[in-house]
Order: C-alpha cells, then structure tokens, then sequence
C-alpha cells in the first residue's frame, strides 16, 4: 500500500526543498508595467491557471492558451475534478488550452474572441514555438509578453521561449510568472504546503518534480541545455540553489520516501 502522508523533513532539508523551488517558480512580474499578451501553458495548478486569467481580465489584453494532451493531461482532469466551481467542466479526451479556454470565457469572462487556443503542443518546447507561431500569424502586438506555467516548469519554460525565438530577427519582452511560489512546511500530520494549498499538487508530486528539474537546467551533456539537448538558452544555476539540490539528493527520508510511492 503507497503511503498517503508524507514524513516531515529535517530543517535542512525542508529549507534545501524551499530554496530550489522558489528558483523555479521564477515571477518578474511587475504590477505597474503592463502587458501585451499572457500565454498560459497547459498545467493543473488551479491558482497558477486563475494568475493568468486575472491578469488577462484586468489587463484587458489577449489569452493565448497553449496545451494539447500530453503525458500529464490527466493531472488536470483529475484537478478540475476536485474544484468546487471548475468541476461542472466536461474533460475526459479534451485538450489541455480546451479546458482552459472555458474557465477563461466562463468564470472569468474573458470575452471569447480575446482567446487564442493552441491545442497541438504536448510538450514544453512546442508550447513555445506553437505559441510564438501564434503570436507571428496572428500579427499580435507583443512586446512585452507574460508567461505562465506550473511553478516548478516556470525557470525552463521561460529559457525554452528564449531558445525558440533566439534567431528571430526580433523578439518579445519575455516576463516570468508562476502565479504563485509554493513553500513547504512540516506540519503534525507530515509535509505540507503552507498558505493557499487548494489546487496544488500533491505533496510528493511536488517534490518529485522539483528534484527532476534541475538535471534538465544544467547545460551538459544531459542537460537541456546547449551543451546538450539544445531545448533551451543556457541556465545559470546559482550556487546555494545547487547545493540544496544536493541536499535534497542525498536525504534518505526524502529519497526513501519517494521511492517508495515510485516518484523517483
């Protein structure tokens, strides 16, 4: 039987866990400095996907949605599933900037025709080129663009829009924002997030990606990067975000505990 509470942590360890997510979920988003367009990438962070829609709404400028079905689509089936209002939303064989596109125009009113879907990309770096084929054929005024995606994906998706558009004669303004930056915390019935915890991931499923993306950020060999995969800009990784990445590697509690739920 897989466990359903995750063991709390040593301090170490929850603050190594706290320094590398708050890197990922990288936010340059500043309120006096509008935008033109806010793209939001398929996920199933409810707050993460409600930062974009309210942007959009009280910017008054266009929705791009970006998400076909994917190997995490049924995350967020499973997410609009629990939501008190999301949930009357029909999903099963629907594309992710489908089901997004209706939690803009129906809860949030984003009028449709401000609401761009793109519903062919199944992974990180066709949500950039797709999108940014968007923006091109639909000659939309873009230069200064919001991106948001699942925190713990935000540093590397907005490193793949870099790459996407690093020989284009010109390019957008790229602005980060994750909607929100999780923190974990030890509570009296194990790890938790602390403040707004509704829509988010499960704990360990949290964790998990957070340990995985770091290896895809380096620019090695088997990294994203362009000493390897060539899927992104190269990334610096500041060194305290790299030492509590190794932190985390090598905690027995964490990595016993993920192991044993089949998440690492």
């Amino acid at each position: 039987m897989i466990p359903t509470i995750f063991p709390c942590l040593p301090d170490a360890t929850l603050s190594a866990v706290n320094t590398v997510g708050q890197w990922l979920a990288q936010d340059d988003l500043q309120s006096d400095r509008p935008v033109d367009v806010v793209i939001l990438t398929g996920n199933a962070v409810i707050p993460t996907i409600d930062a974009a829609c309210r942007v959009s709404a009280e910017q008054n400028v266009p929705l791009l949605i970006s998400g076909g079905i994917g190997h995490s689509t049924t995350f967020l089936y499973a997410a609009i599933a629990k939501h008190p209002r999301y949930n009357t939303l029909p999903t099963t064989g629907r594309a992710e900037a489908a089901i997004l596109a209706d939690i803009a125009t129906r809860f949030w009113k984003i009028p449709a025709e401000r609401v761009l879907v793109e519903d062919q990309s199944t992974n990180c770096g066709e949500n950039a080129r797709f999108s940014w084929d968007m923006i091109k054929h639909r000659g939309l005024e873009a230069e200064r663009v919001l991106v948001v995606q699942d925190p713990t994906m935000q540093r590397r998706t907005m490193a793949t829009f870099a790459r996407v558009c690093q020989d284009e004669p010109a390019s957008p303004t790229w602005v980060s924002h994750p909607g929100l930056t999780p923190v974990l915390q030890n509570g009296d019935n194990g790890l938790r997030f602390s403040g707004v915890n509704k829509g988010l991931w499960p704990v360990e499923r949290y964790l998990s990606l957070v340990l995985g993306e770091l290896p895809r950020l380096r620019d090695d060999i088997n990294g994203y990067g362009p000493a390897g995969r060539d899927f992104i800009t190269h990334v610096d990784i500041p060194a305290d975000v790299d030492a509590a990445w190794h932190v985390l590697r090598n905690d027995v509690i964490l990595t016993d505990a993920l192991a044993s739920r089949s998440l690492l």
